[in-house]
């Protein structure tokens, strides 16, 4: 491995970046892919290959992908996915231990320390700040998922503002059908188009029929698993 390679995967590591590493299996090209990584810097990197090689940053493991003759060994060194928890409430107390159950790494964000206390939540990282001011220091990206419990709009949106303007694989927000309505009209008046807020899960959760705060955390998690493995 060439020692600017190496460099690369250390410094992401220490990062806590999600990087995918390529290697031709016929020559001595090496290539490293972050969600930063723009197109003029892989010119030498076919395409196909390329964009490929991109959506690799979405999953976990090692594949080889053959292009002609040519084979190319693709691997994704990434951190723990995550999900950050907008509310802290009761739903939230139940998806936590669900989340971590299935591998995901949780953050918890309210302004309200009553509410977010390391005693109704341990050992997981809290922030009593709010959303617009710590969302900015999470580093959000493809391996991230947000959910927005609080149904407070003044805590709520900020959040589902940074989640839209980055590209975390899941945003759910809790709220009835109207509420949810009401939202959407807020985030247009915004500038967000109705491609862009179609990426929000709102009614929050598969539909299991379940009302119980446990019941829809169960509903929350099954929607943020589908998504993490959608092609």
């Amino acid at each position: 491995m060439k020692e600017r390679t190496l460099r690369g995967l250390v410094d992401a590591a220490s990062a806590k970046r999600p990087i995918v590493l390529v290697r031709s299996l016929d020559t001595d090209g090496e290539w490293l892919i972050e969600p930063s990584t723009a197109d003029a810097a892989l010119d030498d990197l076919p395409d196909a290959i390329r964009q490929r090689s991109k959506q690799a940053l979405r999953r976990d493991g090692a594949q080889v992908l053959e292009l002609g003759e040519q084979r190319y060994f693709v691997q994704t060194l990434s951190p723990p996915y995550r999900l950050i928890i907008v509310g802290a409430v009761h739903i939230a107390q139940a998806l936590i231990p669900m989340a971590q159950a299935v591998g995901l790494s949780v953050t918890l964000v309210d302004p309200r320390p009553a509410f977010a206390s390391p005693e109704r939540f341990p050992d997981i990282e809290i922030h009593a700040d709010w959303p617009q001011d710590v969302f900015p220091t999470l580093a959000l990206d493809a391996r991230t998922a947000v959910v927005t419990l609080s149904h407070d709009p003044k805590i709520d949106e900020p959040a589902l503002v940074a989640a839209l303007n980055a590209d975390t694989f899941y945003i759910g927000a809790l709220g009835s059908r109207r509420n949810h309505a009401g939202r959407l009209e807020r985030l247009r008046e915004l500038g967000f188009d109705s491609a862009t807020l179609r990426r929000i899960m709102g009614p929050i959760g598969l539909d299991l029929g379940g009302r119980a705060p446990a019941e829809i955390a169960v509903a929350i998690i099954a929607q943020v698993i589908q998504a993490r493995y959608e092609p």
